[in-house]
Formats: C-alpha cells, sequence, structure tokens
C-alpha cells in the first residue's frame, strides 16, 4: 500500500521522504499534503477525523430539516401528523454535540495510535484500489448490522432501558438530527460496531486503510440519518434493495417501540422473528391500498393504525421500565 515504513511522529516530513508525488492522484496528494501541513500524524489524524464525522452527520441532517418545513413533502412522511417543532430540533442538536464532544472526540482523538496499533495505514499512500475497499466496506456494514441487532435489542432490558436508551426513544416519530440522539453510554455501546468491524479486519488481515474506513463512516452516518428521517420516498433504497432497512423499516420501532432492531438490512429481524408486529401493520396498510380507498380514507386509515401501534408501543415501554435484574414489578 505504501512504499514507507513508519517513522518517528516528531518530523511529518520523514513520513514522505520516498514517496514519488508524481505517480499519486490529486487526492492522495491532497492527503499527504494535509499531514504535512498539521505536522503530526496524531493530531492530523484526529482533527481529520472528528471533521469528517460532524460535515458528514449535520450535512446530511439539514436536508431533512429543510425537507420538514415544506408541506409538499408530507405525502411521503411516515407519521405525517408529527412535524418536529424548532424547539425539539434545537434540544436534540444540544444533546447531539454533548454526546459528540465527550464520547465521540476522545475516541477519535485516540484513533490514530489505536489504528496504528492494529496494524491499520493512516497517513500512507497511495490508497488501496476499488477492489480491495468494496468486500471491506460490505464486511463492515454486515458486521455491524449484526452488532446492532443484538446490542439493541439489550439495551430495551428494563435497567439499561430506563437508564440509557430512553433517551433515544424520546421522539416517536423520528427525524434525522434525531438518529444520534442518545445517552452517551448508548453512544459508546452501539458505536462500537461500527468500529470494531474495522478494528478486528486490521487485526487478521493488516491490509486496511484509514481512507476505506472513512468511507464507511461517511455511509454509515447517511444510511443513521435517513433511516431516523421519518420519509419513505419512491426512490427511497429499501424499494430498490428489499433486503435493505430504511426509514420506513426503523421508523416503525419508534412509533411501536417493539420490532425492528437492525440497522441497515432486515434479515436479522425476520430470521428472528422480531418483525413481525411490523409485518402485520404493513399488510393491514397494503390491503388499504388494495381495496381502492380514497387517499381521504387511506389516511385516516394509516392513522388509526398508526395511533394503535403507538399506543401498544407506550404499553411495551412501561413494561420494559418496569422490568429489574429478571422481574417485572407488578403496578
Amino acid at each position: 500500500m505504501s512504499n514507507v515504513t513508519a517513522l518517528p511522529h516528531n518530523d511529518a516530513s520523514l513520513l514522505y521522504a520516498s514517496t514519488d508525488f508524481t505517480q499519486l492522484n490529486w487526492l492522495e496528494v491532497q492527503w499527504a499534503s494535509w499531514y504535512l501541513w498539521i505536522g503530526n500524524p496524531i493530531l492530523a489524524t484526529g482533527l481529520m477525523s472528528f471533521l469528517l464525522h460532524e460535515i458528514v452527520y449535520f450535512g446530511r441532517a439539514i436536508p431533512w430539516i429543510i425537507v420538514d418545513a415544506i408541506p409538499y413533502f408530507r405525502k411521503w412522511k411516515l407519521q405525517p401528523n408529527k412535524i418536529p417543532t424548532a424547539a425539539e430540533q434545537w434540544a436534540c442538536t444540544k444533546q447531539v454535540l454533548f454526546s459528540h464532544f465527550t464520547v465521540e472526540l476522545p475516541v477519535i482523538w485516540l484513533f490514530h495510535p489505536m489504528a496504528e496499533m492494529f496494524g491499520m495505514s493512516t497517513w500512507q499512500v497511495p490508497f488501496p484500489a476499488w477492489q480491495a475497499i468494496l468486500p471491506q466496506i460490505a464486511f463492515f456494514f454486515v458486521f455491524e448490522d449484526m452488532f446492532h441487532f443484538f446490542a439493541h435489542q439489550a439495551l430495551h432490558w428494563g435497567p439499561l432501558y430506563k437508564h440509557i436508551h430512553k433517551i433515544h426513544h424520546q421522539y416517536p416519530a423520528p427525524f434525522g438530527l434525531a438518529a444520534e440522539y442518545a445517552h452517551p453510554a448508548e453512544v459508546f455501546i452501539l458505536g462500537t460496531g461500527t468500529i470494531l468491524g474495522p478494528i478486528l479486519y486490521a487485526m487478521f488481515r493488516g491490509d486496511l486503510h484509514i481512507f476505506t474506513m472513512y468511507i464507511w463512516i461517511t455511509l454509515r452516518l447517511f444510511q443513521a440519518v435517513d433511516a431516523h428521517s421519518g420519509y419513505d420516498f419512491p426512490w427511497s433504497l429499501q424499494h430498490i434493495l428489499p433486503f435493505w432497512s430504511g426509514a420506513e423499516h426503523h421508523d416503525f420501532h419508534h412509533m411501536a417501540f417493539v420490532n425492528n432492531f437492525s440497522t441497515s438490512f432486515r434479515w436479522c429481524d425476520r430470521i428472528a422473528g422480531t418483525d413481525d408486529k411490523y409485518r402485520a401493520y404493513r399488510a393491514r396498510l397494503d390491503a388499504a391500498k388494495k381495496a381502492g380507498l380514497s387517499a381521504e380514507e387511506y389516511a385516516k386509515m394509516e392513522e388509526k393504525l398508526n395511533a394503535e401501534a403507538e399506543r401498544e408501543g407506550a404499553e411495551a415501554e412501561k413494561i420494559a421500565e418496569n422490568v429489574t435484574w429478571g422481574k417485572t414489578k407488578v403496578q
């Protein structure tokens, strides 16, 4: 991947002493220039990683704020009667920033030495070929989805839900900014699935570049924000890839509290049977569409089903909150 061996970090110019810049593409030159400009690889990686996360997260969330403000898009809103207010979005933003600076920033800042310890390339150029990058990202998606499926279910267990995960369920109708609206402990727990896959891959394979990880983080943030957007467009990815979860899948989880614990894909929930209520809900909506109802009648039917799901979800939430170390409190 690189024709340079690891060198002391006290002089960044030594990192590329034997690199032929004429053989690099534009992006690779910019990458090396960044490390040379900052002068310290640990600082350069930490700063670039944090800026990438913030720019991608808020950059992807802002368009959904705009969409929420335009009534035209309500016909694709999964819960059209629940539009986040400016106060809700500001409260959400503050909590998200708190988690970013108290949990994610320290982890991101320590990632460079940890990455190198596990054999991951950081400052090195050139980048790996796309033939190597794509299978790696596919593995990260599958690994994270399975990790999240089990960890998310664990967070729905009594004490963990009551003291940690409940914050994320504050909004039965989620919106883009709420993707990382969570207790700092939850950010750490579920975020582990995002970075553990690459770390394990680097440990056992030793051919992973942090550039690939940045692509993975970007795609993962897009997935998380879009899944919480609350919109299901005809061109949404789940209509192209039937196994993709998307907002339509995850929105039900927030509305009904139960089912649909995975992130990117539907197969874990399907195999485990943790999508039974969701599939029954979709079947009733599909039947209503086939019944030839008018747009107004269908909207009323959908509102009724949503209210039922949310009511049942509130009851399920109460039960979860009353579970304590294997026992359920009797109300």
